[in-house]
């Protein structure tokens, strides 16, 4: 989720029911820490819960400094990411692509474990393809290293995010170990979360993609989990209030320029969720996705998301 997940993204999952956000992906090179896009990595508002980073790297040393950097940073969990599947990760020998090195994931996770006093936590696949799931070797490995908490994506690096998630090897896994497992992969609605915890045996969910267009998810989950309640979709309101408060966030945290432009990705995830149906044809919903993505100033931005909600209060009003 490196360029989704960022401060204005998490901040609203975790108002809206999300109960750990991480921070996006940072390289272990701790050199690299000082552009830019890693600054806005590090920066954590006022989200409430524990800070979890996130680093990515294929040096056990290098980890361990990174990990004692996260913690100096104000990190309170140090989360290591062996689940990548992007190629310009793997072809440096981290991510997922660690999967295919047993003994040096036991070199990493045992030094990255040795360096913090904080909890340290580990994102696999369920192996590099179908022909080598070692989740359960890997899951082994970690609870000896004294990873407190394993999650694992239904999926192998081969597969990248194609296909559907299976859930078996998470199940055998979460079988295998005393610490908790955590299930990600296709969670993308309250029934699938629980059907995915049954199954699978593992003590929570991790939601990525889904919640992209749709942090409402997060709330809609722990109601079902609760009592079982199906929580109504959010109404007009509540969309537009999001809205705004995501593009104020992200024009806080990145300024003006590049905060319009990171606004046109999010915006399209919102038309293609919860505002689909709001729209009479997919292509009126295209043509104001390209006209707010011709605009370049936040008071631009903001208007345009006015009058669409405007206008689609009056066909809400019209129709019922």
């Amino acid at each position: 989720m490196a360029g989704v997940s960022d401060l204005p993204f998490r901040s609203l999952c975790a108002r809206l029911g999300a109960g750990l956000v991480v921070n996006e992906m940072i390289s272990a090179d701790t050199r690299l820490w000082n552009t830019r896009q890693s600054r806005t990595r590090l920066l954590w508002g006022d989200t409430a819960g524990p800070r979890s980073m996130q680093i990515a790297g294929s040096e056990p040393a290098q980890m361990a400094d990174a990990a004692r950097a996260c913690v100096d940073a104000g990190a309170q969990i140090v989360d290591i990411n062996m689940g990548c599947p992007a190629k310009k990760v793997c072809n440096k020998a981290a991510g997922s692509a660690l999967l295919r090195d047993e003994v040096l994931v036991a070199d990493i996770l045992a030094a990255v474990v040795n360096a913090v006093d904080v909890p340290v936590t580990l994102k696999i696949r369920t192996g590099w393809d179908s022909d080598n799931r070692n989740a359960r070797t890997i899951g082994r490995i970690a609870e000896d290293s004294g990873i407190v908490a394993l999650t694992i994506h239904g999926r192998t690096r081969a597969c990248r995010f194609n296909g559907s998630a299976e859930y078996d090897t998470i199940a055998a896994v979460a079988a295998d170990l005393s610490i908790p497992v955590i299930a990600n992969g296709d969670i993308d609605s309250p029934h699938k979360a629980r059907a995915v915890l049954l199954h699978t045996g593992a003590k929570a969910v991790m939601i990525g993609r889904a919640a992209q267009g749709n942090p409402w998810l997060f709330r809609e989950i722990n109601a079902y989990l609760a009592d079982g309640t199906v929580l109504p979709p959010p109404t007009l309101c509540e969309i537009e209030t999001v809205l705004h408060d995501h593009l104020d966030g992200l024009y806080d945290c990145y300024g003006a320029f590049m905060g319009c432009r990171i606004a046109r990705k999010h915006m399209a995830s919102y038309l293609e969720k919860p505002l689909r149906g709001y729209f009479s044809t997919v292509s009126e919903a295209e043509v104001w996705r390209q006209n707010f993505n011709s605009l370049n100033t936040p008071e631009e931005q903001r208007n345009a998301v006015r009058h669409l909600f405007d206008r689609l209060n009056q066909l809400e009003d019209q129709a019922a």
